[in-house]
Protein backbone atom coordinates (compact mmCIF):
# COMPACT_ATOMS: atom_id res chain seq x y z
CA UNK A 1 0.00 0.00 0.00
CA UNK A 2 1.00 3.63 -0.92
CA UNK A 3 2.63 5.51 1.94
CA UNK A 4 -0.45 7.86 2.62
CA UNK A 5 1.90 10.33 4.88
CA UNK A 6 4.83 11.95 3.11
CA UNK A 7 6.69 11.63 -0.47
CA UNK A 8 10.13 12.08 -1.15
CA UNK A 9 12.10 14.37 -3.96
CA UNK A 10 15.13 14.18 -5.21
CA UNK A 11 17.38 16.16 -7.11
CA UNK A 12 19.76 14.50 -9.35
CA UNK A 13 22.59 15.22 -12.05
CA UNK A 14 24.58 11.97 -13.42
CA UNK A 15 23.98 10.41 -9.77
CA UNK A 16 24.53 6.67 -11.14
CA UNK A 17 26.71 6.21 -8.68
CA UNK A 18 24.20 7.14 -5.64
CA UNK A 19 20.89 6.98 -6.44
CA UNK A 20 20.68 3.41 -6.06
CA UNK A 21 21.83 3.12 -2.84
CA UNK A 22 19.61 6.01 -1.55
CA UNK A 23 16.08 4.25 -3.39
CA UNK A 24 17.35 1.17 -1.41
CA UNK A 25 17.37 3.04 1.66
CA UNK A 26 13.78 4.00 1.70
CA UNK A 27 12.10 1.67 -0.31
CA UNK A 28 10.56 -0.37 2.56
CA UNK A 29 8.61 3.02 3.07
CA UNK A 30 6.65 2.63 0.15
CA UNK A 31 6.30 5.84 -0.66
CA UNK A 32 6.07 7.94 -3.51
CA UNK A 33 8.78 9.24 -5.02
CA UNK A 34 9.82 11.82 -7.51
CA UNK A 35 13.05 12.96 -9.40
CA UNK A 36 14.01 16.25 -10.47
CA UNK A 37 16.97 15.92 -12.78
CA UNK A 38 19.53 18.66 -14.54
CA UNK A 39 20.33 16.83 -17.98
CA UNK A 40 22.01 13.82 -16.72
CA UNK A 41 23.77 12.05 -19.35
CA UNK A 42 24.55 8.48 -17.08
CA UNK A 43 21.85 6.00 -16.39
CA UNK A 44 20.55 8.27 -13.75
CA UNK A 45 16.91 8.25 -15.69
CA UNK A 46 16.85 4.71 -16.56
CA UNK A 47 17.31 3.70 -12.89
CA UNK A 48 14.61 6.02 -11.66
CA UNK A 49 12.85 3.83 -14.54
CA UNK A 50 13.55 1.06 -12.93
CA UNK A 51 12.06 2.07 -9.40
CA UNK A 52 8.91 3.47 -10.98
CA UNK A 53 10.09 7.39 -9.86
CA UNK A 54 8.52 10.13 -12.00
CA UNK A 55 10.69 12.07 -13.44
CA UNK A 56 11.21 15.33 -14.75
CA UNK A 57 13.90 17.57 -15.95
CA UNK A 58 15.08 21.25 -15.02
CA UNK A 59 18.18 22.95 -16.25
CA UNK A 60 20.30 23.95 -13.16
CA UNK A 61 20.73 27.18 -11.85
CA UNK A 62 21.58 26.41 -7.82
CA UNK A 63 19.96 24.30 -5.69
CA UNK A 64 17.20 26.73 -4.18
CA UNK A 65 16.58 27.94 -7.74
CA UNK A 66 16.10 24.19 -8.22
CA UNK A 67 14.84 22.73 -5.06
CA UNK A 68 12.09 25.60 -5.70
CA UNK A 69 11.10 24.07 -9.12
CA UNK A 70 10.88 20.93 -7.53
CA UNK A 71 8.57 21.97 -4.96
CA UNK A 72 6.26 23.05 -7.31
CA UNK A 73 6.94 20.40 -10.35
CA UNK A 74 4.85 17.40 -8.76
CA UNK A 75 1.28 16.79 -8.01
CA UNK A 76 1.89 15.79 -4.86
CA UNK A 77 -0.97 14.30 -3.06
CA UNK A 78 0.14 13.81 0.23
CA UNK A 79 0.72 16.16 3.43
CA UNK A 80 4.44 15.58 3.91
CA UNK A 81 7.40 16.06 1.81
CA UNK A 82 11.01 15.06 2.34
CA UNK A 83 13.78 16.77 0.50
CA UNK A 84 16.95 14.52 -0.34
CA UNK A 85 20.18 15.08 -2.35
CA UNK A 86 21.32 11.73 -4.28
CA UNK A 87 24.15 11.17 -1.84
CA UNK A 88 22.22 11.08 1.13
CA UNK A 89 21.04 7.82 2.74
CA UNK A 90 18.40 7.08 5.20
CA UNK A 91 19.49 5.37 8.00
CA UNK A 92 17.89 2.48 9.87
CA UNK A 93 17.21 4.86 12.82
CA UNK A 94 16.08 7.56 10.54
CA UNK A 95 14.08 4.73 9.19
CA UNK A 96 12.11 3.67 11.96
CA UNK A 97 10.96 6.95 13.23
CA UNK A 98 9.32 7.58 9.48
CA UNK A 99 7.53 3.45 9.54
CA UNK A 100 6.04 4.78 12.98
CA UNK A 101 4.73 8.40 11.49
CA UNK A 102 1.43 9.62 11.36
CA UNK A 103 0.22 13.12 9.78
CA UNK A 104 -2.54 12.77 12.82
CA UNK A 105 0.55 12.95 15.38
CA UNK A 106 1.98 16.21 13.96
CA UNK A 107 -0.63 18.37 13.35
CA UNK A 108 0.49 21.20 15.08
CA UNK A 109 4.31 21.05 13.72
CA UNK A 110 5.22 22.27 10.05
CA UNK A 111 8.59 21.21 9.83
CA UNK A 112 10.72 18.16 11.08
CA UNK A 113 14.84 18.32 11.11
CA UNK A 114 16.96 15.59 10.62
CA UNK A 115 20.47 14.66 12.37
CA UNK A 116 23.18 14.76 9.28
CA UNK A 117 26.02 12.86 9.45
CA UNK A 118 28.74 13.98 6.76
CA UNK A 119 31.34 11.58 5.38
CA UNK A 120 34.66 12.39 3.20
CA UNK A 121 36.61 10.04 1.75
CA UNK A 122 35.26 7.34 3.89
CA UNK A 123 35.91 9.12 7.05
CA UNK A 124 32.54 10.14 9.49
CA UNK A 125 33.41 14.08 10.24
CA UNK A 126 32.53 13.83 13.74
CA UNK A 127 34.08 17.33 15.18
CA UNK A 128 34.87 20.75 14.10
CA UNK A 129 30.79 21.80 14.54
CA UNK A 130 29.86 19.46 11.42
CA UNK A 131 27.96 17.22 14.20
CA UNK A 132 25.31 17.25 15.48
CA UNK A 133 23.77 19.21 12.03
CA UNK A 134 20.53 19.68 11.77
CA UNK A 135 18.97 20.02 8.61
CA UNK A 136 14.91 20.64 8.10
CA UNK A 137 14.28 17.78 5.67
CA UNK A 138 10.87 17.22 6.23
CA UNK A 139 7.83 19.75 5.74
CA UNK A 140 4.15 20.29 4.98
CA UNK A 141 3.84 20.38 1.60
CA UNK A 142 2.56 23.69 -0.01
CA UNK A 143 3.79 25.06 3.80
CA UNK A 144 7.32 24.82 3.80
CA UNK A 145 9.40 26.28 0.30
CA UNK A 146 13.16 26.50 -0.52
CA UNK A 147 14.82 29.69 0.84
CA UNK A 148 15.75 31.40 -2.24
CA UNK A 149 17.72 34.39 0.02
CA UNK A 150 20.50 31.77 -0.46
CA UNK A 151 22.83 30.76 -3.64
CA UNK A 152 24.47 28.14 -2.40
CA UNK A 153 23.30 26.16 0.29
CA UNK A 154 19.88 25.34 0.53
CA UNK A 155 17.28 25.44 2.96
CA UNK A 156 14.06 24.65 3.46
CA UNK A 157 11.99 27.03 5.43
CA UNK A 158 8.82 26.78 7.73
CA UNK A 159 6.75 29.16 9.40
CA UNK A 160 5.03 27.15 12.25
CA UNK A 161 6.63 24.93 14.82
CA UNK A 162 9.32 22.49 13.98
CA UNK A 163 11.11 19.39 16.22
CA UNK A 164 14.00 18.09 16.03
CA UNK A 165 14.61 13.88 15.52
CA UNK A 166 18.15 13.61 17.25
CA UNK A 167 18.25 10.25 16.57
CA UNK A 168 17.11 10.37 12.82
CA UNK A 169 20.44 10.18 10.78
CA UNK A 170 20.54 11.06 7.32
CA UNK A 171 23.86 9.83 5.99
CA UNK A 172 25.29 12.55 3.49
CA UNK A 173 28.52 10.81 1.00
CA UNK A 174 29.44 12.05 -2.11
CA UNK A 175 31.46 9.32 -3.57
CA UNK A 176 32.75 11.43 -6.52
CA UNK A 177 34.27 13.12 -4.46
CA UNK A 178 36.52 10.78 -2.90
CA UNK A 179 38.77 12.31 -6.11
CA UNK A 180 39.94 15.31 -4.89
CA UNK A 181 40.03 16.82 -8.41
CA UNK A 182 36.22 17.04 -8.18
CA UNK A 183 35.86 18.29 -4.99
CA UNK A 184 38.19 21.43 -6.06
CA UNK A 185 36.20 21.49 -8.77
CA UNK A 186 32.64 21.50 -7.52
CA UNK A 187 33.72 23.75 -4.78
CA UNK A 188 35.39 26.61 -7.36
CA UNK A 189 31.98 26.25 -8.59
CA UNK A 190 30.26 27.03 -5.37
CA UNK A 191 32.87 29.68 -4.58
CA UNK A 192 31.12 31.68 -7.79
CA UNK A 193 27.77 31.37 -5.74
CA UNK A 194 28.62 32.02 -3.01
CA UNK A 195 30.88 35.36 -3.25
CA UNK A 196 28.35 36.75 -5.77
CA UNK A 197 25.91 35.96 -2.86
CA UNK A 198 27.50 37.95 -0.26
CA UNK A 199 28.51 41.13 -2.96
CA UNK A 200 24.51 41.20 -3.26
CA UNK A 201 23.78 40.97 0.59
CA UNK A 202 26.44 44.18 0.98
CA UNK A 203 24.15 45.97 -1.23
CA UNK A 204 20.88 44.78 -0.14
CA UNK A 205 19.62 42.59 -2.78
CA UNK A 206 19.85 40.15 -0.48
CA UNK A 207 18.16 40.07 3.10
CA UNK A 208 17.66 36.59 5.38
CA UNK A 209 14.42 35.51 5.30
CA UNK A 210 14.45 34.29 9.03
CA UNK A 211 15.03 36.11 12.02
CA UNK A 212 18.77 35.38 13.47
CA UNK A 213 18.24 34.01 17.01
CA UNK A 214 21.37 32.14 18.82
CA UNK A 215 18.42 30.06 20.57
CA UNK A 216 16.04 29.82 18.45
CA UNK A 217 15.59 26.94 15.99
CA UNK A 218 18.55 25.15 13.83
CA UNK A 219 17.82 27.24 11.27
CA UNK A 220 17.33 30.53 12.89
CA UNK A 221 20.77 29.64 14.98
CA UNK A 222 22.58 28.81 11.30
CA UNK A 223 21.22 32.36 10.56
CA UNK A 224 22.77 34.13 13.66
CA UNK A 225 25.84 32.47 12.82
CA UNK A 226 25.80 33.60 9.21
CA UNK A 227 25.49 37.88 10.31
CA UNK A 228 28.67 37.25 12.23
CA UNK A 229 30.46 35.50 9.05
CA UNK A 230 29.33 38.40 6.94
CA UNK A 231 30.80 41.36 9.10
CA UNK A 232 33.98 39.63 9.72
CA UNK A 233 36.61 40.90 7.94
CA UNK A 234 37.84 39.18 4.19
CA UNK A 235 40.71 36.99 4.29
CA UNK A 236 40.89 36.74 8.32
CA UNK A 237 38.15 35.05 8.98
CA UNK A 238 38.83 31.65 6.97
CA UNK A 239 41.79 31.47 9.57
CA UNK A 240 39.78 32.30 12.22
CA UNK A 241 37.00 29.31 11.65
CA UNK A 242 39.47 27.06 10.34
CA UNK A 243 41.23 27.19 13.98
CA UNK A 244 37.89 27.49 15.70
CA UNK A 245 36.82 24.15 13.75
CA UNK A 246 40.13 22.63 14.05
CA UNK A 247 40.97 23.34 17.53
CA UNK A 248 38.23 24.48 19.99
CA UNK A 249 35.90 22.09 18.26
CA UNK A 250 38.09 19.43 18.43
CA UNK A 251 38.63 19.05 14.34
CA UNK A 252 41.97 17.28 14.80
CA UNK A 253 39.96 14.33 16.28
CA UNK A 254 38.77 13.38 13.14
CA UNK A 255 42.30 12.06 11.98
CA UNK A 256 44.02 12.55 8.78
CA UNK A 257 40.89 12.43 6.27
CA UNK A 258 39.03 14.68 8.76
CA UNK A 259 41.98 17.27 8.94
CA UNK A 260 42.03 17.55 5.57
CA UNK A 261 38.67 18.56 4.92
CA UNK A 262 38.26 20.77 7.77
CA UNK A 263 41.33 22.03 6.16
CA UNK A 264 39.65 22.19 2.33
CA UNK A 265 36.06 23.06 3.44
CA UNK A 266 36.87 25.31 6.23
CA UNK A 267 39.52 26.96 5.15
CA UNK A 268 40.63 26.68 1.44
CA UNK A 269 37.01 27.40 0.41
CA UNK A 270 36.20 30.45 2.65
CA UNK A 271 39.78 31.86 1.61
CA UNK A 272 38.81 31.63 -2.40
CA UNK A 273 35.11 33.37 -1.34
CA UNK A 274 37.05 36.49 -0.37
CA UNK A 275 39.27 36.04 -3.16
CA UNK A 276 36.85 35.97 -5.58
CA UNK A 277 34.21 39.01 -3.72
CA UNK A 278 37.12 41.27 -3.98
CA UNK A 279 37.80 40.66 -7.52
CA UNK A 280 34.08 41.05 -8.25
CA UNK A 281 34.25 44.62 -6.11
CA UNK A 282 37.16 45.73 -7.64
CA UNK A 283 38.04 44.63 -10.44
CA UNK A 284 40.96 46.89 -11.17
CA UNK A 285 42.49 46.20 -8.35
CA UNK A 286 41.79 41.96 -9.03
CA UNK A 287 44.98 41.63 -8.31
CA UNK A 288 46.06 42.51 -4.75
CA UNK A 289 44.61 39.46 -2.62
CA UNK A 290 46.76 37.53 -4.68
CA UNK A 291 49.90 39.73 -3.98
CA UNK A 292 49.04 40.15 -0.30
CA UNK A 293 48.92 36.02 -0.13
CA UNK A 294 52.32 35.68 -2.11
CA UNK A 295 53.87 38.07 -0.42
CA UNK A 296 52.78 36.86 3.16
CA UNK A 297 54.08 33.28 2.45
CA UNK A 298 56.88 34.37 1.77
CA UNK A 299 57.63 36.84 4.22
CA UNK A 300 57.05 33.97 6.94
CA UNK A 301 58.95 31.55 5.32
CA UNK A 302 61.65 34.20 5.35
CA UNK A 303 61.46 35.47 9.16
CA UNK A 304 60.98 31.76 10.15
CA UNK A 305 63.40 30.43 8.19
CA UNK A 306 65.42 32.75 9.35
CA UNK A 307 64.88 32.08 12.68
CA UNK A 308 65.43 28.42 12.54
CA UNK A 309 69.16 28.47 10.49
CA UNK A 310 70.03 30.75 13.55
CA UNK A 311 69.41 28.67 16.09
CA UNK A 312 71.32 25.73 13.64
CA UNK A 313 74.32 27.85 13.64
CA UNK A 314 74.43 28.91 16.89
CA UNK A 315 73.81 25.36 18.36
CA UNK A 316 77.25 23.13 18.49
CA UNK A 317 76.95 20.35 15.75
CA UNK A 318 75.49 20.70 12.37
CA UNK A 319 76.43 23.54 10.30
CA UNK A 320 78.00 25.00 13.64
CA UNK A 321 79.49 28.99 13.54
CA UNK A 322 80.80 29.71 16.24
CA UNK A 323 81.30 33.78 15.28
CA UNK A 324 77.42 33.94 15.15
CA UNK A 325 77.59 31.72 18.59
CA UNK A 326 80.17 33.98 20.23
CA UNK A 327 79.09 37.69 18.89
CA UNK A 328 75.82 38.10 17.39
CA UNK A 329 73.46 35.41 18.96
CA UNK A 330 70.69 37.11 19.38
CA UNK A 331 68.39 33.13 19.98
CA UNK A 332 70.31 33.21 23.35
CA UNK A 333 69.84 36.65 24.37
CA UNK A 334 66.24 36.33 23.53
CA UNK A 335 66.32 33.09 25.95
CA UNK A 336 68.33 35.10 28.81
CA UNK A 337 65.92 37.59 28.41
CA UNK A 338 62.92 35.69 29.00
CA UNK A 339 64.23 33.94 32.07
CA UNK A 340 65.16 37.32 33.59
CA UNK A 341 62.37 38.97 33.22
CA UNK A 342 60.33 35.88 34.17
CA UNK A 343 62.61 35.33 37.20
CA UNK A 344 62.20 39.54 38.23
CA UNK A 345 58.12 39.00 38.28
CA UNK A 346 58.42 36.03 40.29
CA UNK A 347 60.77 37.55 42.95
CA UNK A 348 58.71 40.86 42.97
CA UNK A 349 55.50 38.11 43.74
CA UNK A 350 57.64 36.69 46.27
CA UNK A 351 58.89 33.79 45.70
CA UNK A 352 62.77 32.32 45.36
CA UNK A 353 63.87 31.48 42.49
CA UNK A 354 67.03 30.04 41.16
CA UNK A 355 68.02 30.56 37.84
CA UNK A 356 70.11 28.29 35.09
CA UNK A 357 71.54 28.41 31.68
CA UNK A 358 67.92 27.49 30.39
CA UNK A 359 65.55 28.29 32.83
CA UNK A 360 64.43 28.23 36.72
CA UNK A 361 63.21 27.08 39.14
CA UNK A 362 60.77 28.38 42.38
CA UNK A 363 61.26 26.92 46.05
CA UNK A 364 58.47 24.52 46.82
CA UNK A 365 56.43 24.93 43.38
CA UNK A 366 57.75 23.83 39.59
CA UNK A 367 59.92 26.06 37.32
CA UNK A 368 60.37 25.54 33.63
CA UNK A 369 63.67 25.08 31.57
CA UNK A 370 63.23 27.20 28.04
CA UNK A 371 63.69 25.45 24.81
CA UNK A 372 63.86 27.29 21.77
CA UNK A 373 60.54 26.29 20.85
CA UNK A 374 59.00 27.73 23.44
CA UNK A 375 60.42 31.35 22.45
CA UNK A 376 57.78 32.14 20.17
CA UNK A 377 59.44 33.05 17.07
CA UNK A 378 57.17 30.87 14.73
CA UNK A 379 53.98 32.85 15.61
CA UNK A 380 55.83 36.76 15.67
CA UNK A 381 56.72 35.28 12.35
CA UNK A 382 52.93 34.60 11.51
CA UNK A 383 52.09 37.91 12.73
CA UNK A 384 54.67 39.71 11.22
CA UNK A 385 54.82 38.58 7.60
CA UNK A 386 51.04 39.24 8.09
CA UNK A 387 51.40 42.86 9.05
CA UNK A 388 53.70 44.02 6.66
CA UNK A 389 52.08 42.10 3.65
CA UNK A 390 48.47 43.68 4.33
CA UNK A 391 48.48 46.69 2.06
CA UNK A 392 48.36 49.61 4.53
CA UNK A 393 49.86 52.49 5.61
CA UNK A 394 53.61 52.34 6.41
CA UNK A 395 53.16 54.55 9.91
CA UNK A 396 49.93 52.10 11.03
CA UNK A 397 52.37 48.88 9.77
CA UNK A 398 55.29 50.00 12.21
CA UNK A 399 52.78 51.32 15.18
CA UNK A 400 50.81 47.73 15.55
CA UNK A 401 53.92 45.50 14.38
CA UNK A 402 55.59 46.84 17.36
CA UNK A 403 52.65 46.78 19.54
CA UNK A 404 51.63 42.94 18.71
CA UNK A 405 55.08 41.90 18.76
CA UNK A 406 55.24 43.50 22.30
CA UNK A 407 51.63 41.99 23.25
CA UNK A 408 53.24 38.34 22.21
CA UNK A 409 56.14 38.47 24.56
CA UNK A 410 54.13 39.71 27.95
CA UNK A 411 51.59 36.97 27.26
CA UNK A 412 54.57 34.39 26.57
CA UNK A 413 56.27 35.61 29.49
CA UNK A 414 53.37 35.36 31.41
CA UNK A 415 53.24 32.08 30.42
CA UNK A 416 56.16 31.44 32.25
CA UNK A 417 55.56 32.47 35.73
CA UNK A 418 52.62 30.41 35.49
CA UNK A 419 53.85 27.53 34.52
CA UNK A 420 56.61 28.09 37.49
CA UNK A 421 54.10 28.16 39.75
CA UNK A 422 51.21 26.21 38.69
CA UNK A 423 52.88 23.65 36.19
CA UNK A 424 52.35 19.92 36.86
CA UNK A 425 53.67 17.22 34.55
CA UNK A 426 50.47 15.20 35.08
CA UNK A 427 48.06 18.54 34.23
CA UNK A 428 46.34 18.08 31.20
CA UNK A 429 43.03 19.28 29.51
CA UNK A 430 41.89 16.93 26.82
CA UNK A 431 45.51 15.05 26.22
CA UNK A 432 46.68 19.04 25.11
CA UNK A 433 50.10 20.39 25.91
CA UNK A 434 49.88 23.58 27.77
CA UNK A 435 51.97 25.19 24.50
CA UNK A 436 48.80 23.95 22.34
CA UNK A 437 46.80 25.56 24.98
CA UNK A 438 49.07 28.65 24.74
CA UNK A 439 49.29 28.99 21.12
CA UNK A 440 45.42 28.52 20.37
CA UNK A 441 45.04 31.57 22.66
CA UNK A 442 47.48 33.40 21.72
CA UNK A 443 45.93 33.38 18.04
CA UNK A 444 42.59 34.00 19.11
CA UNK A 445 44.08 37.00 20.70
CA UNK A 446 46.07 38.18 17.79
CA UNK A 447 42.82 37.52 15.76
CA UNK A 448 41.11 40.68 17.64
CA UNK A 449 43.43 42.85 18.08
CA UNK A 450 44.11 42.37 13.98
CA UNK A 451 40.21 42.57 13.85
CA UNK A 452 40.05 46.17 14.86
CA UNK A 453 43.11 47.13 13.82
CA UNK A 454 41.92 46.25 9.94
CA UNK A 455 38.33 48.26 11.12
CA UNK A 456 39.80 51.41 12.57
CA UNK A 457 38.24 54.03 10.57
CA UNK A 458 41.81 55.94 10.74
CA UNK A 459 43.78 52.80 9.01
CA UNK A 460 41.61 52.44 6.09
CA UNK A 461 43.24 50.19 2.78
CA UNK A 462 45.92 52.17 0.80
CA UNK A 463 45.28 52.53 -2.73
Amino acid sequence: MTNQHFSFIILTFNEELHLPRLLESISSLNALTYVLDSGSTDTTLEICAAYNVETKIHPFENHPKQWAIALNSFEIITPWIIGLDADQIVTPELLILLEHFKNNDYLNTDGIYFNRKNYFKGCWIKHGGYYPKYLLKMFRYNIGYSDLTENMDHRFQVPGKTIVWKDGHLIEENLKENNIHFWIEKHNKYSDLLANEEIQRKSKQLKQSISANPFGSPNQRNAFLKKIWWLMPGYFRPTIYFMYRLIFRLGFLDGKNGIIYHFLQGFWFRLIVDIKIEELSKPRKSNTSYRFLINFLILFVLFYGFNIFYIGATTRGGFYLPFLNQHLNYIAAWQQFCIATSAQILKNLGYTVQINNTGLSVENHSGFRLIYSCLGYGIMSCFAAFVIAYPKALHAKLIFLIFGLVVIQLLNTIRFVLISIYYKSSFHVLNIDHHTIFNSVLYAILIIMCYFWLNHPSRKLTS
